[in-house]
């Protein structure tokens, strides 16, 4: 085909020619340039009166055209175009919608996705919320999510159900391209709507209020792809009763919920199932179920996202050799990951940045500065240490965050990252401290936890030289509240841990590690020795004897409970001879106390007696009340063990006498009044040994210390077959197994 030679003839007639010598249907070309059939239709009929030129040029590149073929196609397609004349704000009178309603349907819907896959759930919502009068639906969620293709796919599936036509624009909120003006896209509309080129009003109200017009009557479906906010939206709203209207957005536009009453349809990420089908649609069925467990684990690493899958699947198309498996190895990598998971221009690094550069620039420092943050669970007490900002601010900018589908709101102020924002954010450049300001948060907090948590005791550790105190610290109303966040932070603070000591900042490793004692104690026998051991070898390389000591006792107590007590005594015995040499007398007292229990687990009760006997001294030297009384609850019960149950006796009510705890949930007056109860039990006072032992059992159940709860029920049952006690005692043993 000679495509530069001139051609007589019009437009219409040029293009159904060329199209036949290229040897193409009007299918294959519509879906080559973009231009819907319908559409193409019309232009070779020559019912078109001058195509825009960006559709021209579509159509020549389909066909292969050189530049003047390319030329001479544009010029045709101009005679056929009215010069433009001033034209008025709303259209004349000899202008009747009804003269242009009897062309064909426009349809100006992309083509349908291909592979698309599952969503049942959400393709039912939006059918429910398109249902009503003059409907908006607001399809939201993160980018690369497939809502596109969840709306395409929806409106493809039922057309007789919009028969005056279907029309489509893209927004561009969140591209590299600039946006299209609202003219620009009335002026496709109104075309395809039998409007004349030349009747297009030129002002934005006056075409806005001529589509209005006529969508009045019809039954339409518009859908706005990729909506930057609702003030982008709300004039190309028509004004039908009849017609639908569906956004798409990565932000939620309440705006638009306010003002136009939209109803939200949320596209979150796919499940592994549906993740994986998508693979299979993509590379096909007999590939992905070759390697199931792979094709599952490509799933998990994409975060369930399509456009992470359909990129995955098409590295793996262009590698017919390679396995699933060992596209996960690579994708496993958390340092590459994000590279594997882009294609030329497209993938999920682009489609993030996209989304973040719409953000103010306060926002998007917040998210960088996410990015430091080794865990995934955040609230506002944690993103404003990162951002060194107060926890006002950091919320505020985690609510314009979670409206850009960049963290998700799980719980009222919490908020989690997924996987592959949060490897973005971490590869976005954050102030070199922010870490640090992040442990120091940890650290401060964690001391005003256990504050709460063990009222009376003495402070865990003297702060860093170099602290750097957060703008705001979270407080703690009581034990309970300490607890909750102790419970609800673990994780984050075992990640803390392991980064602070990655990268060498071992003065916070440690001291993190010992904040969690509170629940350590209460949780003893949850697998804690690894987390004491990376604190203890961070204290080791810090030189820092104190540290090292402290963090020796607490393993050396859960070394105990685990049934490794030689290993506990090596521990236990230096931790005491380090706080010997530095001349502390309470961590001296704390080391022998739990030395003592590893003695009386292998049979050395007199032993143990007489080193909380030196604990006792130790402390009462020091004027520390808080660690007399706990020797003194560690005596009394190496000489119940012992038979001695006067001595027993004496030893826990002097240590009860020292302050009034009752109805708190404290460890000590717990274990306290179960050797208590013991020893009366021992000297035959039976009802007031079953009354203290009950208390007990009551106190510590009601502040979920399931230990104690085991050990003071355990005892009643020594001397009451009670089917009540029985069940208590069953169901705290469950408790506690199942926490271990």
């Amino acid at each position: 085909m000679d495509s530069g030679a001139p051609v007589d003839g019009g437009f219409g007639t040029l293009l159904r020619r060329l199209r036949t010598e290229a040897g193409l249907s009007q299918e294959e070309l519509a879906h080559a340039s973009g231009v819907s059939v319908r559409a193409l239709s019309y232009m070779e009929r020559g019912h078109s009166r001058g195509p825009q030129r960006r559709t021209v040029r579509a159509l020549a590149g389909a066909l292969g055209l050189d530049g003047a073929g390319t030329r001479e196609l544009e010029r045709l397609a101009s005679l056929g175009r009215p010069r433009k004349g001033r034209t008025a704000d709303v259209p004349s009178p000899s202008f009747a919608p009804d003269a242009v309603g009897q062309a064909a349907a426009p349809d100006l819907l992309p083509r349908a996705p291909r592979g698309f896959h599952g969503r049942a759930a959400e393709l039912d919502a939006l059918s429910r919320a398109t249902e009503g009068e003059a409907p908006v639906c607001l399809v939201v969620g993160p980018a690369g999510v497939g809502k596109t293709a969840l709306v395409l796919h929806w409106a493809r599936r039922g057309p007789d159900g919009f028969p005056d036509g279907r029309l489509y624009a893209d927004l561009r909120g969140f591209g590299d391209t600039a946006e299209p003006s609202l003219m620009e896209v009335l002026r496709e509309f109104l075309p395809a709507l039998g409007v004349p080129l030349d009747r297009v009003p030129e002002s934005l109200n006056g075409a806005a209020a001529l589509f209005r017009s006529l969508a009045a009557d019809r039954r339409l479906l518009v859908v706005l792809d990729n909506a930057r906010n609702s003030e982008q939206v709300r004039p190309l709203l028509p004004g039908g009763s009849r017609c639908v209207t569906v956004v798409t957005s990565r932000h939620r536009l309440p705006g638009l919920i306010v003002t136009d009453t939209a109803r939200p349809v949320a596209v979150d990420v796919l499940g592994p199932r549906d993740g994986t089908m998508l693979l299979a649609a993509v590379l096909g069925t007999e590939r992905v179920d070759a390697e199931p467990a792979a094709a599952l684990r490509l799933a998990e690493l994409c975060d369930g996202l399509p456009l992470a899958l359909r990129v995955v699947a098409a590295r793996l198309t262009q590698r017919p050799g390679s396995s699933l498996g060992a596209m996960a190895a690579e994708l496993s990598d958390e340092t590459r990951r994000l590279s594997l998971l882009d294609v030329e221009d497209t993938g999920v690094r682009a489609a993030l940045r996209l989304t973040l550069q719409q953000l103010p620039q306060d926002v998007s420092r917040q998210f960088a500065r996410l990015g430091r943050h080794p865990g995934t669970r955040i609230d506002r007490y944690t993103a404003a240490a990162l951002a060194d900002t107060d926890p006002p601010a950091a919320e505020a900018a985690l609510e314009k965050l979670a409206a850009a589908h960049l963290v998700t709101e799980t719980a009222p102020g919490r908020w989690v990252v997924h996987d592959l924002v949060r490897l973005y954010a971490r590869s976005l450049e954050a102030a070199p401290e922010t870490l640090t300001c992040l442990l120091d948060h940890y650290i401060t907090t964690g001391l005003a936890a256990v504050a709460a948590a063990e009222p009376g005791n003495e402070e865990c550790f003297p702060l860093p030289s170099d602290h750097l105190p957060p703008a705001v610290v979270r407080e703690f109303g009581d034990r309970s509240a300490a607890v909750a966040w102790y419970a609800a932070e673990r994780d984050d603070l075992t990640l803390a841990v392991a980064a602070a000591h990655a990268a060498g900042l071992h003065d916070r490793a440690w001291r993190i590690v010992m904040t969690l004692w509170p629940l350590i104690v209460w949780r003893v026998r949850d697998g804690w020795v690894s987390l004491l051991e990376t604190g203890l070898e961070s204290a080791r390389i810090a030189a820092d004897r104190h540290g090292e000591s402290r963090v020796l006792n607490v393993l050396g107590w859960v070394l105990i409970e685990e049934g490794r007590i030689e290993e506990a005594l090596t521990h236990l015995r230096a931790a005491s001879a380090l706080a010997s040499r530095a001349g502390d007398p309470v961590a001296e007292a704390n080391a022998l106390l739990v030395l003592a229990m590893a003695q009386a687990a292998l049979g050395g009760l007199d032993e143990a007696a007489h080193g909380c006997g030196r604990a006792v001294d130790l402390a009462r030297e020091a004027g520390d009340r808080t660690i007399e009384r706990l020797a003194l609850q560690h005596l009394a019960r190496h000489r119940a063990d012992a038979g001695k149950w006067r001595e027993a006796l004496d030893t826990s009510t002097a240590a009860l006498a020292f302050d009034d705890r009752s109805g708190t949930a404290d460890i000590p007056r717990v274990l306290l009044l179960v050797v208590r109860g013991e020893a009366l039990l021992g000297l035959g006072q039976d009802a007031e040994g079953i009354e203290q032992l009950d208390l007990a059992a009551r106190e510590a159940e009601s502040s979920g210390y399931e230990d104690g709860a085991v050990r003071a029920l355990g005892a009643l049952l020594k001397v009451s077959e009670d089917a009540e006690l029985r069940a208590r005692y069953d169901a705290a043993v469950a408790r506690l197994t199942t926490r271990a």
